[in-house]
């Protein structure tokens, strides 16, 4: 092969990215003109383009390294919200914590990614900051019906949850299951009265989640149920109120916790 066939067969390489040495070869003094300047030439771009990727490269993982910096730090502050929300209400506190802790455990057992039960632990923690601007008269107790003007300020709260999530992209699907984890199979849930299949599992997972910890911590209006109470009433309105598949992740996932270490 002569040199010009050589030399244009290493730019056509270097021009597909596969940079290699092979160009030095011809910047020798055995090799004539002009061949050896276009090779020098081609070589000394050759250095550039490779540092400008490198550069490229490493700024790209900077980049990655800083957006989870600022993914972390915003859902610890709205992770602080949920957390000062619910602090509002004594009988609440720690609710949305739990509710997100064990709707990633529901998710577990039902076999689903890493990263999906992590969208759906996240959906569990702030399902309720659509309560952030409610007054707090809406907090207190008010036995066991709510005045209907209470009951239209509660019903919305999912979507206005949605709402001052929706700016945060890296949620994904999370900020959807905020929105419909009050939706029923049966299709009498709100805010949209979503039938079953329109339903999101992770809001699927997260209702049920959300009604266990209801159910299993003492409220001024009424008494904690044991966990076997709780599962009766989650069995008797399965496929109606709650997901079967749900009802039945959390009763395989409580009979799990139960057995001897």
């Amino acid at each position: 092969m002569g040199e010009i066939d050589k030399l244009l067969e290493i730019i056509q390489n270097i021009s597909s990215g596969q940079y290699s040495n092979d160009i030095m070869f011809l910047t020798g003094p055995e090799t004539a003109e002009p061949i050896r300047t276009i090779a020098e030439a081609m070589g000394l771009m050759m250095v550039k383009v490779e540092a400008r990727e490198y550069h490229l490269e490493t700024l790209i993982s900077e980049l990655k390294t800083l957006n989870e910096k600022v993914r972390a730090n915003t859902i610890k502050t709205v992770s602080t919200m949920a957390n000062a929300l619910a602090a509002r209400d004594p009988y609440t506190q720690g609710h949305t914590e739990r509710v997100g802790n064990l709707a990633g455990q529901i998710a577990r057992t039902m076999g689903l990614e890493a990263g999906d039960i992590e969208y759906i632990r996240l959906g569990g923690l702030l399902h309720d900051i659509g309560k952030i601007g409610f007054p707090d008269y809406l907090f207190m107790p008010h036995e066991a019906k709510n005045p209907p003007e209470i009951v239209r300020r509660i019903i919305k709260h999912p979507t206005v949850g949605a709402e001052i999530l929706q700016d945060l992209d890296f949620l994904g699907p999370a900020i959807e299951y905020v929105r419909s984890h009050h939706e029923r199979p049966d299709g009498k849930g709100y805010p949209r009265r979503l039938k079953d299949a329109d339903i999101p599992l992770g809001a699927k997972i997260i209702a049920v989640a959300d009604s266990y910890d209801a159910m299993t911590t003492e409220r001024p209006y009424q008494k904690a149920k044991s966990i076997d109470a709780a599962l009766e009433i989650f069995q008797s309105h399965a496929g109606k109120q709650w997901d079967t598949e749900c009802v039945e992740a959390l009763r395989r996932y409580l009979a799990e916790q139960s057995q001897p270490a």
